[in-house]
């Protein structure tokens, strides 16, 4: 995909390389990434235990993360969400097993109260990556206590797919405001329906991405930012979508994690029939525009704000309207696109994990998110959660 990278570290990048890797998926696959929390069994606080517990696992499914309590469930790529939802449940399987007695996982965005305690910055792993985000970053990478579900959908065709991608930044409120479910940090209700963007907004290139016009100019950005050493990895653009330059995917970074494999699934399928029916257009050749980004942002923070209860404003018209009938209307439009039904996306749309995370409470919170790692899931009964106290 890139040249050899030069004696001081540069690397260059070739649009037609670029181009080649985007060609060459199967249309339309899709693939999970699902960040979870280690908590203790007994008192619900952090468990810094990822290193061991991803070593006991012992499988290439199940990976540590930065914060050196948090893991990554990785799926491989399927044709449906359903068989990516099945590779889902076997991590989440392996990942609890895994943990033993004292610790269990949580698919929590960010913790609902451990960063008011005694240690507001989370301790990091002991990797060189970490070690190099944290020499960069100093102690914002350490503040970085935030899990997403990352799906990945190849278009599959180089031109569709920056197409598809400037396009698709247009929903992002949409797609934030359906999976938000992090309404408590620092043992408060913060009144947001997620606050972990403001959270992973401390580190740069994160949020609504720029308009990429092609591919030239892609490999042009990528290129400067490893001549400067601003972005030596490509992996560090952090935007809530980007295209993904090792999968050939276009990565959706928008929801944050869902505690149950179910609303994994219901979220990812929206987010496929999305590409699918965004894909289909640009290959019918329809021009499907690029929204500016800033109003993309204006309409980013509502769906944090207010979540599915809030309203978004049409990117065109700047009119206000309802983020729910907004998002009935989008899967109405998108049904026929979607590979396995979006029924289950649909209760969703009026309450959510932050709903019900607001629902059982601050103080219910981690043995709500303990219970529903384990949806579907038939492992030995887990003693009851601790509460904060």
């Amino acid at each position: 995909m890139v040249d050899p990278p030069h004696a001081d570290g540069r690397v260059e990048w070739s649009a037609e390389a670029l181009r080649e890797r985007f060609d060459a998926n199967e249309p339309f696959t899709v693939g999970l990434e699902e960040e979870a929390l280690l908590v203790d069994a007994t008192s619900g606080r952090l468990a810094p235990v990822a290193a061991q517990v991803v070593a006991s696992a012992g499988v290439p499914a199940i990976k540590t993360e930065l914060p050196a309590c948090q893991v990554e469930v990785l799926t491989t790529p399927h044709r449906t969400v359903a068989g990516a939802a099945a590779d889902l449940v076997e991590g989440r399987r392996a990942l609890l097993g895994a943990c033993g007695d004292g610790v269990r996982p949580v698919a929590a965005a960010v913790h609902p109260f451990d960063q008011a305690r005694d240690h507001p910055e989370a301790p990091v792993a002991c990797s060189d990556r970490a070690a190099s985000l944290f020499e960069e970053y100093g102690h914002v990478a350490r503040r970085q206590l935030v899990s997403a579900l990352q799906v990945h959908v190849a278009v599959g065709h180089a031109e569709a797919t920056l197409a598809v991608f400037n396009a698709l930044r247009g929903y992002l409120p949409e797609l934030a405001a359906l999976a938000a479910a992090a309404p408590f940090h620092e043992g408060r209700d913060t009144g947001l329906a997620s606050v972990r963007p403001l959270i992973a907004g401390q580190l740069p290139r994160q949020g609504v991405p720029p308009i990429i016009p092609s591919w030239e100019a892609l490999a042009d950005d990528l290129s400067w930012g490893a001549r400067c050493g601003a972005v030596r990895d490509p992996g560090r653009w952090w935007w809530e979508l980007r295209p993904h330059l090792a999968h050939g995917t276009l990565e959706v970074r928008v929801p944050d994690v869902q505690p149950t494999v179910t609303a994994a699934a219901a979220v990812a399928s929206v987010i496929q029939a999305l590409v699918v029916h965004l894909t289909r257009r640009a290959i019918a050749g329809e021009p499907l525009g690029a929204p500016p980004t800033w109003r993309i942002a204006e309409n980013r923070w509502a769906a944090l704000r207010g979540g599915v209860h809030g309203d978004l404003a049409d990117l065109e018209t700047g009119e206000r309207r309802p983020t729910a009938r907004r998002l009935h209307e989008l899967l109405d439009e998108i049904e026929a696109c979607s590979l396995g039904g979006l029924d289950a996306a649909r209760p969703l749309i009026h309450h959510n994990a932050a709903d019900e995370l607001r629902s059982v409470g601050l103080e219910g919170a981690v043995a709500w998110l303990t219970e529903a790692y384990r949806e579907g899931i038939p492992v030995p009964p887990v003693p009851t959660a601790a509460r904060q106290g």
